[in-house]
């Protein structure tokens, strides 16, 4: 009997140890399944806007740099124009790019209302908007705006810069009447009599003024907020080194555009369609100095995000802060600024 019992037990036991062998061998299927499953396949499309607000964008594809940087990969790349912030935003969200140009606190709002993206690179530190009148508007100040219509495109820098503008003279978006106009149109709209102001983007902005003789009647360098580059937090993750090397390409365009101010005006011109006297003017108002996202960055959105709450177009109790801590990524573009000489 007790022979019986000891064999019993035995069996119990080699069962149970044999049970744990199949369950650790399934485990370890499980997760190397699990993680193999995670690896990204090879990148056979590349996704990112052009923006006529972006120079090095503009650089980057009439020289066809990032074309020529994934050719040995056969990775199509796909361009994509971006109007304004709104857009980019739109297709990051959607997945139609996996890179877009959008202004920093524009892609705040982005990003508190769900759009997964991270910001990875400063293309530029612009004053691209300020609010236009006229030359024969009788509108002297922001406090003549009350009543009037103001053309601007929701979403973007230019609309949240009218936000804040207004409130300088104690006025809100309630005293004035926003027509939700791109960009472009909002120049057709302010030449043709059919606004009171405009919200201005360049290179449209430079234009109303050198051919239009538009006079700008408002502006605030620091309610201008950073030129950054998106990306998405799926491709960030899947694709880290194809995101490097976009970033290098930039670099290489930021350079390229200090180097050659008229060569790159003349670009913009060209891809704009726009002369080459505007191209000048948009891009004296870029400071390329300081690709890299950080402190800056973050310390000047903090400071221009209570605009977003005051004008509900963020949900009740969003915290602001933890958003843009999360937005502003300082570790992507690093590799490729320092191998660039940048600080």
């Amino acid at each position: 009997m007790a022979s019986v019992r000891g064999f019993a037990c035995f069996t119990r036991t080699r069962g149970a140890s044999v049970l744990r062998e199949i369950m650790t061998t399934a485990a370890a299927a499980l997760v190397l399944c699990y993680f193999g499953s995670t690896q990204a396949a090879p990148l056979t499309e590349l996704k990112l806007d052009y923006a006529y607000y972006s120079p090095e964008s503009l650089v980057i594809k009439r020289n066809g740099w990032l074309e020529q940087e994934f050719a040995a990969d056969h990775t199509q790349v796909k361009w994509v124009l971006s109007l304004g912030s709104n857009r980019a935003l739109e297709y990051l969200n959607s997945g139609a790019i996996d890179i877009g140009s959008t202004a920093g606190l524009a892609a705040v709002l982005g990003k508190a209302n769900g759009n997964p993206i991270r910001a990875v690179y400063v293309f530029s530190r612009p004053e691209w908007t300020a609010l236009v009148v006229r030359k024969d508007s009788p509108i002297k100040s922001v406090a003549d705006l009350k009543g009037k219509k103001i053309a601007a495109t929701k979403g973007t820098d230019p609309f949240l810069f009218t936000l804040r503008a207004l409130r300088t003279v104690g006025l809100t978006r309630d005293d004035v009447e926003i027509v939700n106009l791109q960009h472009p149109d909002g120049r057709t709209a302010l030449v043709n009599g059919q606004v009171d102001a405009w919200a201005g983007l360049d290179p449209h902005m430079a234009a109303a003024e050198v051919d239009n003789g538009a006079r700008l009647l408002y502006r605030n360098v620091d309610f201008n907020t950073w030129g950054l580059l998106d990306a998405r937090e799926d491709f960030i993750q899947a694709h880290p080194d194809a995101l490097a090397r976009v970033l290098k390409v930039y670099e290489k365009a930021r350079a390229w555009i200090t180097a050659h101010p008229d060569d790159a005006a003349k670009i913009i011109s060209e891809e704009s369609k726009v002369s080459l006297a505007v191209a000048k003017l948009q891009l004296s108002r870029n400071d390329f100095s300081h690709p890299q996202p950080g402190a800056q960055q973050v310390a000047a959105l903090k400071a221009a995000a209570p605009i977003l709450v005051d004008e509900q177009l963020v949900k009740s109790g969003t915290n602001l802060n933890q958003v843009i801590d999360a937005l502003i990524d300082s570790k992507v573009a690093q590799p490729a600024i320092a191998s660039n000489g940048a600080q």
